[in-house]
């Protein structure tokens, strides 16, 4: 037999569309980033790591054994600050 657990509730959405997750949920899974995927019918909600990039070096590093980290910490920086710019010019 599997065990999980499963918790399910309800949550407001605040007027500047923000919502809360229960401090439980935010200990268990331990991040404090999530990855949203709006399915038409349901909005899923995934914990995610909070920096992506050492989270993939390890994953990586057998095949792409030559990244440089902090190369591509900065490249994501960029990358951020530019969507940013564009987002305010709106």
């Amino acid at each position: 037999m599997i065990s999980f657990m499963s918790m399910k509730t309800r949550v407001r959405i605040s007027k500047g569309g923000q919502i809360s997750i229960p401090a439980p949920i935010r200990h268990r899974w331990g991040t404090s980033t999530v990855a949203l995927e709006d399915h038409g019918d349901r909005i899923v909600l995934q914990p995610a790591p909070d920096d992506p990039i050492a989270a993939a070096e390890g994953a990586l590093a057998e095949e792409f054994g030559g990244l440089d980290p902090a190369r591509l910490r900065r490249h994501a920086r960029e990358d951020e600050q530019i969507a940013e710019r564009r987002r305010r010019r709106r």
